[in-house]
């Protein structure tokens, strides 16, 4: 389980992005690479980390569900994601 404290700076480093976006977008079609530099750094969407919806795990991410291998694993063992079972062959 990740800190809370990392949850909140990943949640916050979401708002900042979403907040700058549409000036991000201004200036590179202008081409104002020195407007782009005084932005703050947070506010790239490149700084952003997918993670786990759960627990907050930064790896094994599975954009499809939103949640890490782990937690995915889980789950589906306990029937709890719809249309998804153990594979046997």
């Amino acid at each position: 389980m990740a800190k809370e404290a990392v949850k909140a700076r990943e949640l916050k480093r979401q708002k900042m992005v979403a907040k700058y976006a549409a000036k991000r977008a201004e200036l590179k079609a202008k081409g104002d690479y020195e407007g782009l530099d005084k932005l703050p750094k947070n506010a790239s969407p490149i700084r952003l980390h997918n993670r786990c919806k759960l627990t907050g795990r930064p790896r094994g991410y599975m954009r499809k569900f939103g949640i890490s291998r782990v937690t995915f694993r889980e789950l589906a063992l306990a029937g709890k994601i719809p249309g998804v079972t153990k594979s046997s062959w």
